[in-house]
């Protein structure tokens, strides 16, 4: 390094040893605070300072507590007074004799006009525009009256009725309306249009067993009103199957749409039916269907 800098800038040995103890200085000086940072002894707080800050705090919040309490309850050309008081009937004017500010006593003539009741002495603490030195100084003169029952009202006995039960009816549900049915015990409104629709798709009912086949009333349901229910001889609406036509026969809940096409595809085939054996001849229909049928269709 010295040649080169003998070479470009002609230093000469006593030159360069002054560069070299200058650039020295200059590395101890910068390391001396970065040494003692790293080497000086750690400082302890006095244990007692945290208290000391504490009771500071605790001190400064109560003197500005009793500061705004004076604020708040100073009432200019009235001087306060204590004496027994109901807070449920205090008007706003008691409340300040009382000392608090005609803001305070605003608030709590809002409360129990809204239907806010004390029922309690202890009960005060609730308002917040009750400071608690307040609420010491009042606690000792709160008289709550006791609240009376409202005898206005006259205690009526309970008067037992013996239930009258309904004469028991017996309904042709061949004939009956909507209104007739629902006098049947366990028949609403809705069962009676059930029944009247499922009637009319029929063409009448020949069995009460027939009703377990509408929506809804199952076995039970008619355990339960089969005893109010009869079936007059009016005639049943009939279909001639041999001029009927695929719409007259799919009203009829016995009958799939397959079985109605193999009856007019048969009688096409093989001419009309003569009689309710013929209809057995048709694979598709087994006995059952066919005894189902047979009180609905004419030849």
């Amino acid at each position: 390094m010295r040649i080169w800098l003998n070479k470009y800038f002609g230093f000469s040995k006593g030159e360069f040893n002054g560069l070299l103890l200058l650039i020295l200085i200059i590395v101890v000086l910068k390391a001396i605070p970065i040494i003692y940072g790293y080497t000086r002894p750690i400082e302890k707080d006095d244990p007692s300072l945290l208290t000391q800050i504490q009771k500071i705090t605790v001190a400064d919040e109560k003197y500005a507590s009793n500061l705004r309490d004076r604020i708040e309850n100073y009432s200019p050309g009235k001087t306060a007074r204590l004496f027994n008081f109901d807070p449920n009937t205090l008007d706003a004017d008691g409340w300040q004799t009382l000392g608090l500010s005609p803001k305070q006593a605003k608030a709590i003539i809002n409360y129990t006009s809204k239907g806010g009741k004390f029922y309690k002495p202890q009960d005060l603490q609730k308002m917040y525009t009750i400071s608690p030195e307040m609420y010491k100084k009042i606690l000792p003169y709160v008289k709550i009256a006791d609240r009376e029952l409202n005898t206005s009202k006259k205690y009526i006995p309970f008067e037992k009725k013996e239930y009258v039960k309904k004469a028991p009816v017996i309904v042709d549900i061949n004939q009956a309306d909507s209104a007739k049915l629902d006098e049947i015990k366990g028949i609403g409104a809705a069962f009676a249009k059930r029944i009247i629709k499922y009637r009319e798709r029929l063409g009448g009912f020949y069995k009460k067993e027939q009703l377990m086949e509408v929506y809804g009333l199952d076995s039970v349901k008619y355990t339960e009103i089969k005893d109010q229910i009869s079936i007059s001889n009016v005639p049943l609406k009939t279909i001639n199957i041999n001029t009927a036509v695929f719409d007259d026969l799919k009203r009829n809940p016995y009958l799939s749409y397959k079985q109605i096409n193999a009856i007019i595809q048969y009688r096409k085939q093989h001419g009309n039916y003569s009689n309710i054996a013929d209809l057995k001849k048709i694979a598709i229909l087994n006995q059952q269907v066919i005894d189902k049928i047979a009180p609905y269709i004419s030849f």
